[in-house]
Order: structure tokens, then sequence, then C-alpha cells
């Protein structure tokens, strides 16, 4: 289970990220910068592993929301620079929650709870279908309208398992 947290904002820079591989490697990382409106700003180290829903080019200008890993180690320097584990360009048209959900796939922090339908698309982050049940997982859920009950419900329109 990740304690996944998130940080919303506008990408400001986007810069190759040197690993110090040799020349290995090089060119395959990039360090985007996010910045909220209200002055907080950080730095985003996105590797080859990092999902980026529906696989969008993100550039300078565009809103995204950069989830890590709240209990990893980071550096402690301003602006904070976390690994990203899932990126998210917004989108007027579906939500995306990113947590892990338990046995009767109610999020951990208790605010969404999913209803799975026939036509819920269940996938992993290389796109094959995904046949076990998604619960007990860490998951990328993109649904649309909820409830107004606690936890709110959906039902999804897809389900990238976080394997």
């Amino acid at each position: 289970m990740t304690n996944f947290y998130s940080f919303h904002g506008t990408v400001t820079m986007i810069n190759d990220f040197f690993t110090g591989q040799n020349g290995k490697g090089e060119g395959c990382s990039q360090f985007i910068s996010v910045e909220n409106g209200s002055g907080a700003i950080v730095n985003f180290v996105v590797s080859p592993t990092t999902y980026f829903v529906d696989h969008v080019m993100v550039s300078v200008g565009d809103r995204v929301t950069g989830y890590y890993d709240g209990d990893a180690p980071a550096l402690l320097i301003y602006p904070p620079q976390y690994q990203a584990l899932v990126m998210v360009k917004d989108s007027p048209y579906q939500n995306v929650k990113v947590d892990y959900f338990n046995s009767e796939l109610v999020s951990s922090d208790g605010r969404l709870r999913l209803n799975i339908s026939p036509y819920t698309k269940i996938v992993l982050t290389n796109g094959q279908l995904f046949s076990k049940s998604p619960a007990n997982r860490d998951l990328v859920v993109i649904y649309g309208p909820t409830t107004k009950s606690i936890p709110a419900q959906t039902t999804p329109y897809r389900i990238i398992v976080l394997c």
C-alpha cells in the first residue's frame, strides 16, 4: 500500500534530468516543475516508470497533478523534489483518484467508494486487461459523477491497477 500524496498546479518548466549513469539512460528522465498559483513549487522527477494517465504529452502551461509516495525519503531542499509515480493532466470530462482501495473498494482516505459495473474497464499500466479483483490494491480510478453521500460513490469508467 502506497501512501499517495499529490501536488496540483501549472507546469512551468520541463528539462532533462541527469541520472549520472555515464550516458546510459541520458534523456530518459525529466524534471517537471509545477507551481500551484500561491507561490508553492514542486519539482517532479519523471522516469520511464512514471504512469501518465491516458499517456498524454505534458507541456509548459498545462495544469497537472503529480502523485508521489509520501513515505519515500525526500531531499531537504527547496523547492521540494519528488519521484513522480503518476501524472494526470487536467481534463474537464473526467475525475481521477489515485489511492489504495480496500476490500470494500473504499479509498484509504474514506472519501470514495467504487461500484464496479460490467462496463468498467480494468487494465494494467501497459493497457492489458486485469482479470482479478481490484480490491486491496493501489489504483488509478477515472470516473465521472458521484453521489453526495459519505463516502461519495461512483461507477468508474476505467481503473488502472498499479502493480
